[in-house]
């Protein structure tokens, strides 16, 4: 899809609101896609690093894309959802509430808190947060501009999807794919590092877990045609993250690879599990490993997109057998507070330190408003001025799958514990429907590094567990009795 144009398709899927029961065919599910350009028109301030990058190419098109659900009893409205996923770093609390005002005034019968807008963590995305780096005054398009435009932009796909609702058929399954590996060792004295140097005598492992499912959603019209799918991915997308370009990563090869297939008309949500300690980048074997790209004649961005779209014809080759036309939908939105973590006296003089270290150097602009967010936290905590961290969980049933959200980079372990203690099928963990900041285990808390250390955290491992029992309490609650939203 080029520029700004709108191209969007249609489906719908016919849905019973029954939870546990047999299913009925009394509720119908109008379902419609769209995918809208989020690519700026001029140079870029790009997000995800220490160091300000500045982007005056596009290397591939930044998406926003879309898909919308709404289920009906004739014409009474029983359930909806919108999702929206997002090549960018996070979702912004202001992004999210320009998006939502737009919104509500374009679809008012939409309830507005059942909008999802989630990233795919892309670090070759532009900046959303005004004061974060330190750009030049040149012809670069300010962080505030880029929000406006974005915001909008979430806006046009969510209308567009939510207009092109019509009947189809849904589907669910699953297969693998080495992409993401955990990206934190761990060595002889304890102490943890993300992209610790592996080779050295004192490395002694890698500190946590992998997850290599890639699930999958599939959605056909009524002539059977493919028109929209999700892919859940526990890596996010980082395989480029230190070019100074536009570039929506693996997710552009993944997008372009299944339209190549399936027509371009296909609309191609990419959705991060929890992949806080996660990364595309290889850690060992990698010399091997590039060999047999190299020998295939495939960049890593394209092996990446090979091997996700050889998990997802793996997942289709089943699904395409089981087309429900009468599932279960269930939306819960619930408001839940997370304790924030506390900086210790030892950790607050650590930080200080650090900030000593590199205030002088203007380069570290970014490292030197990272260590004093830190201390200010500090500061208000001392003061008793510390709230919990509070976020919206969305949990959603479809049919034996279920769909979490929540705001962080989240370490993988909290993810496997969400998924081993659900009672779904399937479940589809996305991260990142939110702001972010890292939410570290236990372990490696007490190994420290960055995304483990507390300018890294808002929310540490105590708050870590909360999410975890909060989001299987609420998806398992959508097979028992039905659940009320809160008002």
């Amino acid at each position: 899809m080029s520029g700004n144009r709108i191209s969007f398709v249609c489906l719908a899927v016919a849905l019973s609101v029954l939870w546990g029961a047999p299913l009925s065919s009394a509720a119908s599910l109008h379902v419609g896609a769209a995918s809208v350009s989020i690519t700026p028109d001029k140079p870029v301030a790009l997000d995800g690093q220490m160091a300000t990058r500045i982007a005056r190419e596009v290397q591939s098109e930044l998406q926003a894309n879309a898909m919308a659900m709404e289920s009906r009893d004739g014409e009474k409205v029983l359930e909806q959802a919108i999702f929206v996923a997002c090549d960018i770093v996070g979702v912004k609390t202001e992004v999210r509430a320009r998006a939502c005002g737009e919104l509500r005034a374009r679809i008012p019968d939409f309830d507005i808190r059942k909008l999802i807008i989630s990233a795919t963590h892309t670090h070759t995305a532009p900046v959303t947060t005004e004061g974060k780096y330190k750009i030049p005054d040149e012809d670069v398009m300010r962080p505030a501009e880029f929000v406006e435009f974005f915001a909008v932009r979430i806006a046009d796909a969510a209308e567009a999807a939510w207009t092109a609702r019509k009947p189809a058929k849904a589907g669910w399954g699953m297969g693998d794919a080495i992409v993401g590996y955990n990206r934190r060792s761990y060595f002889e004295d304890g102490h943890g590092q993300m992209y610790g140097d592996i080779s050295i005598d004192s490395f002694r492992g890698i500190e946590g877990p992998e997850d290599h499912a890639v699930e999958v959603l599939f959605f056909w019209g009524e002539d059977d045609s493919l028109i929209a799918t999700a892919i859940n991915v526990v890596c996010p997308a980082q395989e480029v993250e230190g070019l100074s370009a536009v570039n929506a990563d693996f997710w552009h090869p993944v997008r372009a690879g299944l339209k190549a297939k399936y027509g371009n008309g296909l609309i191609v949500l990419g959705w991060i599990g929890a992949a806080g300690d996660q990364s595309p980048h290889i850690r060992y074997r990698k010399a091997a490993e590039d060999r047999m790209r190299e020998l295939r004649g495939l960049s890593r961005l394209d092996e990446i997109a090979r091997r996700i779209i050889r998990a997802w014809d793996e997942a289709y080759e089943g699904a395409q057998k089981e087309k429900f036309a009468d599932v279960p939908l269930v939306h819960l939105v619930k408001p839940i507070e997370l304790p924030q973590r506390m900086i210790t006296e030892k950790e607050y003089e650590a930080v200080k330190a650090e900030l000593a270290e590199c205030s002088a150097d203007p380069l570290q602009y970014r490292r030197v408003a990272w260590h004093e967010d830190a201390i200010k936290r500090y500061e208000a905590q001392q003061a008793g001025e510390i709230k919990p961290y509070t976020m919206e969980l969305h949990a959603i049933r479809l049919g034996d799958v279920a769909i979490a959200t929540n705001d962080f980079e989240l370490y993988t372990q909290y993810g496997i514990q969400m998924k081993a203690k659900s009672k779904a099928l399937h479940t589809f963990v996305i991260q990142l429907a939110g702001p972010g900041s890292y939410v570290p285990t236990p372990v490696a808390v007490q190994g420290g590094g960055y995304s483990a250390v507390v300018q890294s955290n808002d929310v540490g491992a105590e708050g870590g567990q909360v999410l975890v029992n909060e989001t299987v309490a609420a998806v398992n609650g959508l097979w028992a009795e039905a659940p009320k939203n809160p008002s």
